[in-house]
């Protein structure tokens, strides 16, 4: 589907009916990421509407010539909110990159949000980033990832098992993003405010899960969020790295099926 907003056109897939939720994949993927995390817990969880959106510069959603910094991708992501979602209020997910985003709809909209999910939290303050380490080896599960091209993930892996390379081959089909427009945020890819501080304390429920192994983005920086969502659960999971979702798959259900049933009792 396309949601177009003159300055630019989204890309989005809506699944089911009801209490809505945005999903934010990470950099530079596209919504298909956040299918695959977050699609299988609702089958036990009826009545939500699934919004899975391509962010600017990747999948299927372009970068604009004039987007140069966050702040103008939070305003395009709020056009696409008072769109799709029209006044109701959301539930949001982000991994990543996305979840760095859903920090700053928190911090601009939070009346409007009935809970938060943000998952390995890119781009908050950490300066301890635990060591590049390996948790587990399976030479079977490197082999099938060198045989179908995908040679990278030997060097991102924490846990290497069949969730990951199952992970890694949704990854790998996805489309290329636009790295020429990527380089250009990059050099602005933080928001000019505090995205860290809000303005009061997030009423709604929430859930932060980082990795312990996860060297691209660490857990420290997440940690310091806490004493600003009352209602969160923290979770820092042994044997995951940055793509936890692959490598610590049950645990990482079961927590954000429980965070589903607290946004459900909450609103």
């Amino acid at each position: 589907m396309e949601c177009e907003l003159g300055r630019i056109t989204f890309n989005f897939e809506t699944v089911g009916e009801g209490r809505p939720i945005l999903m934010l994949h990470g950099w530079p993927l596209d919504h298909t990421q956040m299918v695959f995390e977050m699609e299988r817990h609702f089958v036990a969880h009826r009545g939500w509407r699934r919004i899975y959106v391509d962010l600017p510069g990747m999948g299927r959603t372009p970068g604009p010539e004039w987007v140069t910094c966050e702040d103008q991708v939070l305003e395009l992501l709020e056009e696409f909110i008072d769109s799709v979602v029209a006044g109701e209020r959301f539930a949001v997910a982000g991994s990543s990159y996305g979840a760095y985003l859903a920090l700053g709809l928190v911090h601009r909209r939070a009346a409007g949000i009935a809970g938060v999910l943000m998952s390995v939290p890119g781009l908050l303050q950490d300066e301890n980033l635990p060591a590049r380490v390996k948790i587990h080896e399976d030479r079977d599960i490197m082999d099938a990832a060198r045989s179908e091209a995908m040679s990278w993930l030997e060097e991102m892996a924490v846990s290497e098992n069949v969730s990951l390379l199952e992970y890694a081959r949704v990854v790998q089909t996805m489309a290329p993003a636009d790295e020429g427009f990527l380089e250009r945020l990059f050099t602005g890819r933080k928001f000019s405010f505090d995205a860290g501080t809000l303005p009061e304390p997030f009423p709604a429920p929430a859930l932060i899960l980082t990795g312990r192994q996860d060297s691209a983005c660490g857990y420290s920086g997440a940690w310091r969020l806490l004493e600003q969502f009352p209602r969160a659960t923290f979770a820092v999971l042994d044997g995951a790295g940055h793509m936890m979702w692959g490598e610590q798959p049950a645990v990482c259900s079961v927590l954000v099926s429980e965070w589903l049933d607290r946004v459900e009792r909450w609103s």
